[in-house]
């Protein structure tokens, strides 16, 4: 990590078999088929739905560490998967995402993409698009964030990226008990790393584990 910059952060729900989404991912099934059951603990938090204009909601020991999970952070990295649009060149007209004309990142966003567009400001949230790579994004969201953090959301192909060349400095899982059997696996491509365990929470329906590397 480079002098004055903030920590790349990495947090993902994840299978007991280590999937961070189902099989046969669409716009129907973002999630891909069964993997919506990897978030039901945080969709039912009352902090949760506050931020997202839901009434109602619970609080328990999730609710914490999904807080501290959102402090500190000064921009995002995802990738074209997680924004969405499909592969391939952009259509005409590009479509938006699965984040609707409201965003929940309010936050400089940078998606890796292999096909450029123009950036997509929507309420409260800056879409960057970067065709250069990793590195690159990594260093436009560091800039962005101005000493924050950089919290990387995914999905799996970006994440191994960063986690395969030694960039991620926090790795934050949230084991959910339940098997996917199929989908979209997280360590997937001969990972071998030594991580310190920093927390262990258990909650209703999920165990948070947090790592350092």
């Amino acid at each position: 990590m480079s002098s004055g910059a903030g920590r790349l952060r990495y947090s993902a729900s994840i299978s007991l078999d280590g999937f961070v989404a189902g099989p046969d991912q669409s716009r129907e099934h973002p999630l891909g088929v069964g993997g919506e059951q990897l978030h039901v603990w945080v969709r039912e938090l009352a902090v949760w739905r506050r931020e997202h204009g839901e009434d109602g909601g619970v609080e328990n020991a999730s609710s914490g560490v999904y807080t501290r999970g959102g402090e500190g952070i000064g921009a995002v990295i995802m990738g074209r998967n997680m924004f969405g649009g499909g592969p391939g060149p952009w259509p005409d007209p590009p479509w938006n995402g699965w984040w609707g004309d409201e965003p929940p990142f309010h936050l400089p966003v940078f998606v890796l993409t292999h096909h450029e567009r123009p950036p997509l400001e929507l309420r409260g949230t800056t879409f960057t698009f970067v065709t250069g790579g990793a590195g690159e994004a990594l260093a436009l969201a560091r800039e962005a964030a101005a000493g924050k953090d950089v919290a990387l959301a995914g999905g799996a192909g970006v994440a191994r990226q960063y986690l395969g060349a030694g960039l991620v400095d926090e790795l934050q899982l949230h084991v959910v008990p339940v098997l996917l059997g199929d989908g979209v696996r997280l360590f997937d491509g001969g990972l071998a790393v030594a991580l310190e365990q920093v927390e262990a929470v258990e909650a209703p329906g999920v165990t948070h584990l947090t790592y350092r590397f």
